[in-house]
């Protein structure tokens, strides 16, 4: 199964974020990008890839104990930014070197699992809105989110999702993400 590690925003923030995100939508160039579906907004913090069956027991207990060491930490969503022209998405800010750390203890809980990658991808705190379906001018929704300073919320949990990838010829279909078990931050 596919799998990744996140921290879900609770709704209020989604909500706030999805009013922004309505007004990108009106701008110029906006229906060549692929949004994402609001019910699947996360902060990914570990990437797994396929992941065999066999290998979630122990991944679960490791991310267990990750979470157990890790203490809530204050988040909020602010600005945007862009990968190329290829995605846009929401920053953050508050507890970031918190959410760097729990990503760390999450790829790490991965790895000795046995699932994910080898080594560190490099982790940038986002959340992804919008990706783009060939080469595209980003920056005026950069700047429509420049001004966005979200509620400041406390991450209490760590998320493994499981992601259902679309089937082929599907027009218009996306991922559909499926929470499959969440610990408390304890530290």
């Amino acid at each position: 199964m596919r799998l990744f590690v996140a921290v879900l925003p609770p709704e209020p923030v989604v909500a706030e974020l999805s009013g922004r995100v309505d007004d990108l939508k009106r701008l110029p160039g906006a229906d060549a990008l692929r949004w994402t579906e609001r019910a699947g907004w996360h902060l990914t913090l570990a990437f797994l890839d396929e992941v065999d069956d066999r290998v979630v027991p122990d991944l679960t207990a490791r991310l267990a104990r990750a979470a157990g060491r890790t203490a809530p930490f204050p988040l909020a969503l602010r600005g945007g930014g862009r990968f190329g022209d290829r995605a846009l998405w929401a920053g953050v800010a508050g507890g970031v070197a918190e959410l760097r750390l729990l990503a760390g203890r999450a790829e790490a809980a991965g790895r000795r699992a046995g699932a994910g990658p080898e080594a560190g991808r490099g982790f940038h705190p986002h959340l992804t809105l919008a990706r783009a379906r060939g080469a595209a001018d980003l920056v005026p929704f950069v700047e429509g989110l420049s001004g966005f300073e979200g509620v400041e919320w406390e991450v209490r949990e760590l998320s493994l999702v499981r992601s259902h990838l679309p089937r082929g010829g599907e027009p218009g279909a996306r991922p559909r993400y499926e929470p499959l078990a969440g610990w408390a931050l304890r530290g």
